[in-house]
């Protein structure tokens, strides 16, 4: 068997557990955090330039349909009016979700397109010296569209009468595999089944999608853009517009949120192909609209999962059938769905496991990267339907986990990266004790006619930290200078995507230093002058970029004792913030200029890091929710969210994601979903239709954090970004179904559902 007993798990890689930071774990505040509080930051649409056309889109209004004709005369009347339309385009396919050379994902995108696969798809590019000019140019172009039948439910596998893809391909199969799964279910004493949908899913940024392109005379294309991964940007473009990538210039613009739906590009070719066209900077800058119907959203799901156990009630296998639906262009859709595959091995002690999934492109908007990447999908089919097994074998919930879960050193079965320091037991057991479980976990009913119905769930999950060990390379490069004055400049090509990162890796340098992180700069990304990275996405950023911060700032440190031992003539050593030679204390910025000034060399040093593992962060979050049974309505009473954090670098923003992804998990639960009618009509274009879950619904998040070091991160750090986001959806899903006695399956319970389900148990009953 692959997987180890339960009683015992590998030795872990030592981790030395320090005390007595100086920085670590502390709350240093946001060096962004004044400007954007007080509306000072300046964000992409804030910006002009010269002669700058605003580019607006024109998208399909149908589904699915070919363009017969496009009549842009009237809108050409308006003075400094331009329109670019599919037929000016490079006929040129490439995939929005390929970030690197050698991927080979499959190309079924164009720049613009004459052949409509999604209400919002693009048709044409309408510019103007404004926006309102732009915008209203564009309602004088005149289509004529050949309307033809969509495929809008992904189960309908013979597809469309019209093919939406000249290549004719519905779906894309994905499948992993371990174990004796044949010979585990024929031995089993129990086999278990649920089907779990899980909604489409706009990201709702605050900041929508932008971009600006400028032709540089010197045969430079300058992009600026809001994105996650600078150097994926650069060969995407590069390969839309055949430029070599050293004339192709992507510098990260300020962001205002992305949650994964600025992973992949989607206006950055067509805004630099308008400008290479017409020789003058381009901004699109979408409205709320356009960005739910023209960009990401985070995929749906069908899927069906099978448990085999044995009398014990430990699992012996699992076996899985997912259906994702991908929207009208395949994008990063196989990776997510092959992602939720990978995940299936990482939480529990299983022996065996089958998955086999589908991605299947539909007349809808494409789905992509969203927070968790494919996580709070499967984890919301694994968590539901083991909460729904437990109920009906009668088991305890907390129990049932407690002998099946993950311990500290377990190998993945499946052969993927070792699970690290999983703390998911000790998450759960202190969990439990920190939520009330015991005396929350029996459901009440109270008001007149037992109207209400209160009840309590959890949900476990796992996440990971970086790509080592996938078919993806990992790698980060960084430079460090201490300067003359004893400040630090981190030269990297990170994104602040809103998180806080900069000043993350400002305290993990000071940690190192000593220098405080306010007199640390840490750049962002710019492809002409920062060291290669793959990107702020798959949970990387602390645990792999973190660590490379570390090791620059430790490098630059030995390079100023080597180098102020030849200034000296003697051993030098760096210690409490200051240089100790000869029996002197020389504090930082007197050692490096006099260094400076006897060898005529910068304590400058670059830093390129491989992660060796991948470990696992892990979480348990539990929800007390009340359900109104005659309106359906679920107020979240309380919850509680544990993580496996190894070490916290900063305090508040790890709260903080925690509280952000609590926040779109309940979404995710019961109020928010992308839904299209059989035209493939959207239900929502905007927040009014579109229901978020709002602040003053919140319920008071209480947070725990297990702190047990994970080693290979920058002092014991791991991720906690995405992995907030995860658990959240299922915890509820179980609360109302203990609650109500229910088995809803379908996210989101929005109160329809419930009522619904409700009636129905009343008729069985009857």
């Amino acid at each position: 068997m692959s997987i180890l007993p339960a009683e015992r798990a590998i030795d872990l890689p030592v981790f030395e557990e320090q005390k007595g930071f100086r920085c670590i774990g502390t709350r240093v505040p946001r060096s962004d955090g004044p400007d954007k509080a007080e509306g000072r930051y300046d964000y992409l649409a804030d910006t002009r330039y010269d002669k700058t056309l605003w580019g607006v889109i024109l998208g399909s209004p149908h589904a699915h349909a070919r363009v017969k004709a496009i009549d842009a005369s009237e809108a050409l009347k308006i003075p400094g009016v331009r329109v670019l339309t599919f037929e000016d385009a490079p006929d040129r396919l490439y995939n929005s979700g390929e970030w690197f050379p050698g991927q080979k994902d499959h190309p079924d995108e164009r720049v613009l397109t004459g052949h409509a696969r999604h209400v919002g798809d693009r048709i044409a590019l309408v510019l103007a010296p404004d926006e309102r000019t732009a915008r209203r140019a564009r309602d004088r172009v005149a289509v004529d569209y050949e309307v033809l039948p969509p495929l809008v439910d992904p189960r309908s596998l013979e597809g469309a009468p019209v093919p939406l893809h000249e290549d004719g391909i519905v779906s894309f199969p994905g499948r992993l595999s371990f174990g004796d799964v044949d010979g585990a279910f024929g031995r089993a004493a129990h086999i278990v089944e649920d089907t779990i949908a899980t909604p489409k899913i706009h990201h709702a940024a605050m900041e929508t999608h932008a971009v600006l392109a400028i032709p540089r005379p010197e045969g430079i294309l300058e992009l600026h853009t809001p994105c996650q991964i600078l150097f994926g940007v650069q060969h995407a473009v590069a390969a839309v517009l055949d430029l070599p990538l050293s004339r192709l210039r992507v510098i990260k613009a300020p962001m205002g949120g992305t949650f994964g739906g600025k992973q992949e590009v989607v206006y950055e070719p067509l805004c630099a192909w308008a400008a290479v066209t017409l020789r003058r900077p381009v901004l699109i800058d979408t409205d709320r609209e356009e960005t739910m119907l023209g960009t990401r959203t985070r995929a749906a799901t069908l899927g069906r999962v099978t448990t085999a156990l044995d009398e014990e009630g430990r699992i012996l296998a699992r076996r899985f059938d997912v259906l994702l639906d991908a929207g009208a262009y395949l994008s990063g859709s196989k990776k997510v769905l092959m992602a939720m595959g990978k995940k299936t091995s990482r939480l529990y002690r299983i022996p065996a496991i089958r998955y086999e999934g589908r991605a299947v492109r539909t007349s809808t908007t494409p789905a992509g990267a969203c927070r968790g990447y494919g996580s709070p999908q499967i984890h919301a089919i694994t968590e539901i339907h083991t909460d729904l097994l437990c109920r009906r074998l009668g088991y305890d919930p907390v129990d049932f986990r407690l002998k099946n879960l993950v311990h500290p050193g377990d190998e993945d079965p499946s052969g993927a990266s070792g699970l690290g320091n999983a703390r998911i037991i000790d998450c759960l057991r202190q969990g439990v004790a920190a939520f009330g479980w015991e005396r929350r976990s029996r459901p009440t009913a109270f008001g007149r006619s037992r109207r209400f119905c209160r009840g309590a769930g959890f949900a476990c999950c796992t996440h990971g930290n970086g790509y080592f060990g996938t078919i993806y390379h990992d790698v980060t490069g960084m430079s460090l200078r201490i300067m003359e004055d004893g400040s630090i400049v981190l030269r990297t090509a990170l994104h602040e995507l809103g998180n806080g990162t900069l000043t993350a890796m400002a305290q993990i340098v000071s940690e190192v230093t000593g220098v405080p992180p306010g007199r640390i700069v840490v750049t962002e990304g710019d492809t002409q002058s920062s060291n290669y990275d793959v990107g702020c996405q798959a949970s990387r950023v602390i645990y792999v970029c973190g660590e490379c911060a570390r090791l620059c700032a430790e490098r630059a440190l030995e390079r100023l004792c080597e180098e102020a031992g030849k200034a000296w003539g003697e051993p030098a050593r760096f210690e409490d913030g200051a240089l100790t030679v000869g029996g002197a204390r020389i504090p930082l910025a007197e050692a490096v200029t006099r260094v400076m000034t006897a060898t005529r060399s910068p304590i400058d040093v670059q830093v390129e890091y491989r992660p060796e593992r991948n470990p696992g962060s892990y979480g348990v979050h539990f929800a007390d929710v009340t359900v109104d049974t005659f309106t359906g309505l679920v107020t979240v009473n309380d919850f509680l969210a544990v993580h496996d954090v190894g070490q916290a670098v900063n305090r508040s923003f790890v709260e903080g994601q925690i509280y952000g992804g609590v926040q779109m998990g309940l979404g995710m639960a019961l109020t928010e979903e992308l839904a299209f009618d059989e035209r493939g009509r959207p239900s929502a274009r905007n927040f009014d239709k579109y229901h978020l879950f709002n602040a003053p619904e919140m319920p008071d998040v209480r947070i725990l954090l297990v702190e047990k070091g994970e080693p290979g991160g920058p002092f014991g750090a791991k991720s906690i970004g995405e992995i907030a986001t995860v658990p959240t959806a299922p915890a509820v899903v179980n609360a109302v179904n203990r609650a109500l006695g229910t088995e809803l399956t379908h996210m989101p319970l929005t109160p329809a559902r419930i009522v619904e389900a409700l009636s129905k148990r009343s008729e069985l009953e009857a």
